[in-house]
């Protein structure tokens, strides 16, 4: 892009950056952050490109000036936790709904490719699961027990080696997305299609309800969150194929740094389903009801925070703005 085209297309955007920063009294912490991020995007562009022109220099004095401001509020650190999960990362998170939609449609197809090729050949549920998981399963329905496997560890250390190992499918999801996103559909294909499989052999033994109102009290936000992780690999993904106006090194940088953080805010959730299949899930006499309550509650949970919240978020900024 020509310099005078990339003056003109931002031209009014830095001036009204330029004029929150002057106003000290009338900017909130999220604001100067969005503020530092896109005004230091376009000066790794500028510089990139227009090295020693007056655009560079008056971006990068901009870009000081956000810095500063940031780095005087003082209070904003101490609140950082709690800032970047209950407003920062849900109204971030809402530029990436498309993505969130693509890795949960991949996810859908492939569980129904999983569950098509369990029903065709009775062989594929223990190619997929292994002898050893679904003799052992046979064994417990036939002792009138089918989720016992859940019993067989400790609460604590089922609850850590859980957890632990979902955090690693997590990171996995994300890090394969630096093949072009296809290492991530790979990942969300490999467990969407255990997944199909593995309900579709509880269908067959007559024990879908069963294993649903077992398996889905941890399963609903684990699933849930390995889909958000898959569209954390999807980012990188779309910013190597489509870096737009950045190069394809800004542009992956980038996109790594969007991806880490919707990585970063599934660990509480990960944690969260590693407690109820750790504690929970094994209480297998339960009543229905209050198994349908905490699947219920965990969708609730999920839907709301990645999708509903940021939208709700989304349009109060937007309402704020016009106000100004």
């Amino acid at each position: 892009m020509r310099e005078a085209a990339f003056v003109k297309q931002n031209k009014d955007k830095w001036l009204k950056f330029e004029s929150r920063l002057q106003n000290k009294n009338n900017l909130r912490p999220e604001q100067l952050s969005n503020i530092y991020i896109e005004v230091s995007d376009h000066l790794s562009y500028s510089k990139t490109f227009y090295p020693k022109s007056n655009t560079t220099s008056y971006l990068n004095q901009l870009t000081v000036a956000a810095h500063q401001r940031i780095y005087k509020n003082k209070k904003e650190s101490r609140n950082r936790f709690i800032t970047f999960f209950t407003r920062e990362f849900p109204l971030f998170f809402y530029s990436f709904q498309k993505q969130l939609l693509l890795s949960f449609l991949i996810f859908v197809l492939f569980s129904a490719v999983g569950a098509f090729s369990a029903a065709s050949d009775h062989t594929f549920v223990r190619s997929i699961l292994g002898d050893a998981y679904v003799n052992m399963t046979l064994q417990n329905i036939a002792e009138g027990d089918p989720m016992a496997v859940y019993k067989k560890m400790a609460e604590t250390d089922m609850f850590l080696g859980i957890t632990i190992n979902n955090i690693r499918v997590s990171l996995m999801a994300f890090s394969m997305g630096i093949l072009a996103g296809i290492g991530t559909v790979f990942i969300l294909m490999q467990n969407a299609v255990m997944l199909g499989s593995f309900q579709y052999f509880f269908y067959d033994q007559g024990l879908l309800w069963e294993s649903a109102r077992t398996i889905w009290i941890h399963g609903t936000i684990e699933i849930s969150v390995i889909i958000i992780a898959g569209c954390a690999g999807l980012v990188v993904g779309k910013s190597i194929l489509f870096p737009g106006t950045y190069t394809r090194l800004i542009s992956f940088v980038k996109g790594v740094k969007n991806g880490l953080k919707i990585v970063i805010s599934t660990i509480p959730f990960f944690i969260i389903a590693g407690f109820l299949e750790g504690f929970v899930t094994r209480q297998t006499q339960m009543p229905d009801w209050l198994a349908i309550l905490i699947i219920g509650s965990s969708l609730a949970l999920i839907l709301f925070y990645y999708i509903f919240y940021p939208h709700i978020l989304h349009k109060k900024k937007i309402h704020e703005a016009g106000l100004h």
